[in-house]
């Protein structure tokens, strides 16, 4: 497997943090569209969806304001269910830089918040009925994950993070976290030192997909690579106090972005040329765990999956015993 220079995989964090451009006026602040918007995420918040929901909502909002403001549509008056259909078909027929059509996921997290925000504006009276009660959501298929990393392939990309410095080390033992436990992106940057339970291996994810909390069991190796890090990289690394698991370069907080970047990096390292990233290890680690003989219905609960019917996707991706039959 090629090598990336060990300059690029080991630079030196700068010392100072790069300042931000500044944001210039936002292109859609006239719009009064936007102020209905806001007051929805508000709701939502108030009613207890968690901020990285409404956070994933405001863009899809966003990008059907836009597309309102090119047709002059101002009001929540001015939208019927004619019109939503319009905007059904321009997601249908729109075509990206590249020529590729949105996919049937995208369209769907377009459509879905919609229908939410005018049920919304209906209940509170701002609209004599709800024009998106009647719209159809394009159904999506079940598909199985396009990508599988094999142990090989997964040992190839732990063993990239060397841990010979504190960026290395922090790196080594977030990618073994996220492959001994199957935690998503957001769950591993929200994790405490508080969370870990090295007696007896446990680790508590707190407020997951669906605010749901858990607690999941944690490999030795990965705890061996945890207790490392703490110990000789976390202190070198914090700014501030605070008691986040994992910082980044600068001491502060990670954020999911951040949590996923790392991984496409050593995949690249790796010389694996393959789309995704922090989803991957959590792929592979419930189908290594299941080719292992691990029960589905545990399997569902380490990945904090609400629905069997979720987790019975890796039964289709695990074929070893089926080829050996």
């Amino acid at each position: 497997m090629s090598k990336r220079p060990k300059y690029l995989k080991y630079r030196k964090p700068q010392k100072i943090k790069p300042k931000l451009p500044p944001k210039g006026p936002d292109p859609l602040a006239h719009h009064p569209l936007v102020v209905w918007m806001n007051a929805h995420l508000e709701w939502m918040l108030v009613t207890g969806y968690s901020a990285s929901t409404v956070e994933e909502r405001r863009g899809p909002l966003r990008r059907f304001i836009t597309w309102c403001d090119e047709r002059g549509l101002k009001q929540p008056t001015d939208i019927s269910k004619q019109v939503l259909e319009r905007y059904q078909r321009h997601l249908f027929y729109y075509r990206k830089s590249d020529g590729r059509p949105l996919t049937t996921g995208t369209q769907v997290n377009c459509l879905v918040p919609l229908k939410l925000l005018f049920k919304w504006l209906a209940r509170e009276n701002h609209i004599l009925f709800n024009p998106a009660s009647e719209i159809d959501i394009p159904r999506q298929g079940k598909q199985l994950p396009h990508v599988i990393l094999s142990v090989a392939e997964v040992e190839a990309i732990l063993a990239e993070a060397e841990g010979h410095n504190p960026i290395g080390l922090r790196d080594r033992a977030l990618l073994e976290l996220l492959y001994s436990t199957g935690l998503r992106r957001m769950e591993a940057a929200r994790l405490a030192v508080y969370d870990v339970d090295f007696n007896r291996r446990l680790l508590m994810v707190r407020e997951g997909k669906g605010k749901r909390d858990r607690v999941v069991p944690i490999g030795a190796r990965a705890l061996q690579w945890l207790d490392k890090y703490l110990l000789e990289s976390r202190p070198k690394l914090m700014a501030a106090d605070h008691q986040i698991l994992f910082v980044n370069d600068y001491g502060d907080p990670v954020r999911p972005e951040f949590v996923a970047g790392r991984v496409r990096k050593y995949m690249e390292y790796a010389g694996l040329q393959k789309s995704g990233a922090t989803h991957l290890l959590r792929h592979a680690c419930a189908t290594h765990m299941l080719e292992g003989g691990a029960d589905i219905r545990f399997i569902q609960s380490l990945l904090g999956h609400a629905n069997l019917e979720t987790t019975e996707i890796y039964t289709h991706v695990s074929i070893e015993k089926l080829q050996a039959v």
